[in-house]
């Protein structure tokens, strides 16, 4: 009996001692976000926010290209934030999939700076 309280004395020691080694490591710190410097010059995608690719003269142009003035619509200020398919299903067929695709390409295309 004495040796199985010893077996369980020393089992508890041993699990609370793992326990208590078993520190939790701080978890590392996250990568700095972009600057907005940094985001400026990245180079803009179709996934880039409407407002991101008009202010960029060679995007600019390939969006006046297929979807001439985008930038002038009413509700441009409602939709500057999004991306060209996030705004398709609210563009009464003006901006297809065939279209993103084609604005797609010409972005591609544009020589990096």
């Amino acid at each position: 009996m004495i040796k199985t309280l010893f077996a369980t004395a020393t089992a508890s020691l041993l699990i609370a001692g793992a326990a208590s080694a078993q520190t939790a490591q701080p978890a590392p710190a996250p990568a700095p976000a972009a600057s907005a410097d940094h985001a400026h010059h990245a180079r803009p995608t179709i996934d880039s926010s409407i407002e991101d690719l008009i202010a960029n003269p060679a995007t600019k142009a390939v969006l006046d290209k297929h979807l001439p003035g985008i930038n002038t619509h009413p509700a441009y200020d409602q939709f500057k934030g999004l991306t060209l398919a996030q705004i398709a299903p609210f563009s009464d067929g003006h901006i297809t999939d065939e279209k993103i695709a084609a604005i797609d390409a010409d972005l591609k295309a544009i020589p990096a700076q």
